[in-house]
């Protein structure tokens, strides 16, 4: 999908989001923003830990399976090692290539069935990939909305909700920081373009939910 394709855009909803969103809107509810999260590769604050982690990580289980397999240092006397320890190295092994460079190939397949909105009424996650999830917050039941912004305009909303019980999203929230990637599965719009307007969009939709009706 090029890149234009995600540029942030109030006159216009793209037609593979909007096909994603429309079933989800309710009566008299108005989409005022639709988007994806841009699918190249975007560091993170948890990148810091995650790696040197994973090189860590995929560089000992390499050297454990080489060692294992009897070609250690190359040396004629090496012998493999019983076929249980063999064994064992793979999937540490396969993790450690998970860590280094296949998660970021997992992401961009998710971002690429991820889609987000604004509503009038609500923000909304819909993701495609095994199975269709919707999770959605109202407006007038967010308790904050955090902005983290680069200096190229791309930049990630987190929404924190002031009803736990609604769900997926509390669970999302509180094991957030165990995650290795970014979860897309959450209540929050990850890396997308222009993120600012997005933001100060969501915000004035905030400030008029809570409004008193006349």
């Amino acid at each position: 999908m090029p890149e234009s394709r995600h540029a942030t855009s109030f006159s216009g909803i793209y037609s593979d989001t909007l096909a994603q969103i429309q079933p989800e809107l309710l009566a008299g509810e108005s989409l005022l923003w639709s988007g994806q999260p841009l699918r190249k590769i975007i560091f993170h604050q948890r990148d810091l830990f995650t790696i040197p982690f994973s090189l860590l990580w995929g560089g000992f289980a390499i050297f454990w399976e080489w060692g294992a397999t009897g070609h250690f240092r190359g040396s004629a006397s090496s012998h493999p090692a019983p076929t249980f320890f063999t064994l064992w190295g793979i999937p540490f092994v396969l993790m450690g290539q998970y860590l280094i460079w296949g998660r970021f190939l997992y992401t961009a397949w998710k971002k690429g069935r991820t889609y987000y909105a604004v509503t009038n009424r609500r923000v909304i996650v819909v993701s495609i990939g095994f199975s269709r999830t919707l999770i959605d917050g109202y407006l007038r039941n967010l308790d904050s909305a955090s902005l983290t912004l680069r200096s190229d305009g791309i930049g990630t909303i987190e929404f924190a909700s002031a009803r736990p019980a609604l769900s997926n999203w509390s669970f999302g929230r509180s094991n957030r920081g165990n995650q290795i990637d970014i979860d897309l599965s959450s209540l929050a719009f990850f890396d997308i373009p222009d993120a600012r307007t997005v933001y100060q969009l969501i915000q004035s939709q905030r400030e008029q939910a809570a409004k008193p009706a006349d």
